[in-house]
């Protein structure tokens, strides 16, 4: 069901302050740094193999959230149902729709099918602070 994790999402205080210490303190290449929507995201790698981090202003909570992509979402959320694994809230990102697992512990996992692949171009470079 999971093809590969494709990105980790960091709750964030001030992305622009946690961007500058993964840049000039643990030297992560930056891929954007976008504010739109009233929030702040910002993509960093820190190694050149997925998955990338994502600086994320609008985050709630304190864990991070691994987020899988899978061939079809629908067929995913109805697997993981028939499995009786609780869904929680439906999301878009800019490379398609996703939806996040509840978990009994506060471990975060959400799973997105790629339907834009077009936003890895669209994105990179992207620098609005």
């Amino acid at each position: 069901m999971f093809d590969r994790l494709d990105f980790v999402y960091l709750p964030s205080r001030d992305v622009a302050a946690d961007l500058k210490h993964f840049t000039r303190g643990l030297g992560a290449e930056v891929v954007f740094a976008i504010a739109a929507f009233g929030t702040r995201v910002a993509m960093v790698r820190l190694a050149p193999d997925p998955p990338p981090l994502l600086l994320a202003g609008h985050l709630q909570g304190d864990q991070p959230v691994l987020v899988y992509r899978v061939a079809n979402l629908d067929g995913a959320v109805a697997e993981l149902r028939a499995h009786h694994v609780e869904l929680g809230m439906e999301f878009e990102i800019p490379h398609g729709r996703g939806a996040e697992i509840t978990n009994p512990g506060p471990q975060r996992i959400a799973l997105y099918e790629r339907t834009r692949p077009e936003a890895d171009e669209r994105l990179a470079g992207r620098r609005d602070f």
